[in-house]
């Protein structure tokens, strides 16, 4: 029956769709399709995660996470968790695993988050953009996946990373 564009930048995209409801009577769908992404768990040859604690503005806190960021304009999500790798902690890895796809909201977001393991580190200094404040976090893999059953780790890309390398391992 028709859409509109309410709201777009560089990330977001707001579109209310007019719609046949089930009921047969016209009604509006809203949805919101957010710049895709990735979500790196890197793990080093110690077995600790290597995880960055950022202030996230949609919190008003920092927040403890898994390496992740969005993919440019026809990046293969391999190569957009690579880029982020680097940016983001200075690392780079020559053993890739992928952890699959997460639908952050499958009522109203599109956001698919490519997950992935990363192993076999080697580091060299960061490439961060202007906009990030990153502290690097190392801590045992078993640690992190403790932080994600109390909740300390919440950001759902890495909750997910963390479970699936988890039961992956068994």
């Amino acid at each position: 029956m028709g859409s509109e564009e309410i709201f777009q930048d560089a990330f977001v995209r707001v579109v209310k769709d007019h719609v046949l409801q089930p009921d047969g009577e016209p009604g509006a769908y809203t949805t919101v399709d957010v710049k895709h992404g990735v979500a790196i768990l890197a793990v080093d040859d110690q077995e600790r995660a290597v995880l960055v604690r950022q202030f996230r503005y949609a919190l008003g806190r920092e927040s403890l996470e898994v390496v992740a960021g969005g993919l440019d304009e026809g990046e293969e999500p391999q190569a957009a968790a690579a880029r982020e790798l680097h940016e983001e902690v200075g690392a780079v890895a020559t053993v890739w695993e992928s952890l699959g796809v997460l639908q952050l909201d499958t009522s109203i977001v599109r956001c698919p988050v490519h997950l992935f393991l990363a192993r076999r580190l080697t580091f060299a200094s960061p490439a961060r953009e202007g906009t990030e404040r990153i502290t690097v976090v190392r801590l045992p893999f078993v640690e992190a996946l403790t932080h994600v059953l109390d909740g300390t780790i919440a950001h759902a890309p890495s909750v997910a990373a963390i479970l699936k390398a988890r039961l992956r391992a068994t």
